[in-house]
């Protein structure tokens, strides 16, 4: 059963390009089904072999363990892909997840920073000390752009064009796009360079930009548990994650007038509907400013 697992992760790598954290998740999701097909008394388990209500019962099983909805949905969903896969590939005859309908899930609205927060957070870091520059540099950064926190970690030094105000960056599937850089980002990141780097790295060939306190790449643990730090030390009592500097981002943006398309374009979301669930985050802060300021609301 390993055999098409693996086949199919190569086919998720090579041929649709989708990110490792993506590929972990398939894999995690595959592994769970194989585990729970395979009886006690038996070797092996054979994936043409296995029938709709396999998948069903597994489902429920995962339901019964309590799984969340939206974890069973993706779950699914995996599942889907991958007999989808065997079933183009000729793999299986029957594909047993044809008529499974994924189930939709009502999407979490994420948390936002307000922009006093955001402002705070950034003077958190303690610009005299070598990291602390470079803390507030990653912030500036993050938030001036909204880019994933694993496309921060991968900017090198060259993907960013301080005088024209953009960096190039590759999102999921490794598709390139251009994003605008605010002054503040730029101010930030080339003090960094200029004060900071110079201090952190370790070998002349390294041409990442962000580097942990050993001269290497920042891992995204370790840029959370630097978030998380300074949030703590100014006092925010939401739940922040890099993905919340993503999300103020647009938020705000959108806020003050920006265009749907053009905040899709640069959070490098390729279907515009995932982009909308920030317009209902400002409906939610306009009803609020209606709410506390109508004299009849």
């Amino acid at each position: 059963m390993d055999n098409y697992i693996q086949s199919f992760l190569g086919f998720l790598r090579y041929e649709k390009g989708l990110s490792d954290n993506t590929l972990v998740a398939y894999k995690k999701d595959l592994e769970k089904l194989s585990i729970f097909l395979i009886p006690q008394e038996e070797v092996s388990c054979r994936w043409e072999e296995v029938t709709k209500q396999d998948v069903m019962a597994f489902l429920l099983k995962e339901l019964e363990g309590g799984a969340a909805q939206s974890s069973m949905a993706r779950s699914l969903s995996s599942i889907k892909s991958f007999y989808k896969f065997l079933s183009g590939e000729g793999y299986v005859e029957m594909n047993p997840t044809a008529d499974l309908e994924t189930p939709m899930v009502k999407r979490k609205l994420p948390e936002v920073l307000t922009v006093e927060e955001v402002d705070r957070l950034m003077e958190a870091p303690n610009v005299l000390l070598p990291l602390g520059l470079r803390d507030r540099a990653m912030f500036e950064l993050m938030y001036g752009t909204g880019m994933r926190v694993s496309e921060c970690l991968d900017i090198r030094i060259e993907d960013m064009n301080t005088t024209a105000g953009f960096l190039c960056c590759f999102g999921k599937g490794k598709k390139e796009r251009i994003v605008p850089v605010n002054e503040a980002a730029i101010f930030w990141v080339q003090r960094y360079i200029s004060r900071s780097r110079s201090q952190l790295v370790k070998s002349p060939l390294e041409r990442t930009l962000f580097l942990n306190n050993h001269g290497r790449k920042m891992t995204r643990q370790g840029f959370y548990k630097i978030l998380t730090g300074y949030v703590k030390q100014v006092e925010i009592t939401k739940e922040v994650s890099p993905h919340t500097l993503r999300h103020s981002f647009a938020t705000h943006l959108l806020e003050n007038g920006a265009d749907l398309r053009a905040v899709q374009e640069m959070l490098g979301h390729a279907d515009i509907s995932t982009t909308q669930i920030y317009t209902h985050l400002s409906n939610k802060r306009l009803w609020q400013v209606y709410k506390n300021c109508h004299p009849r609301a």
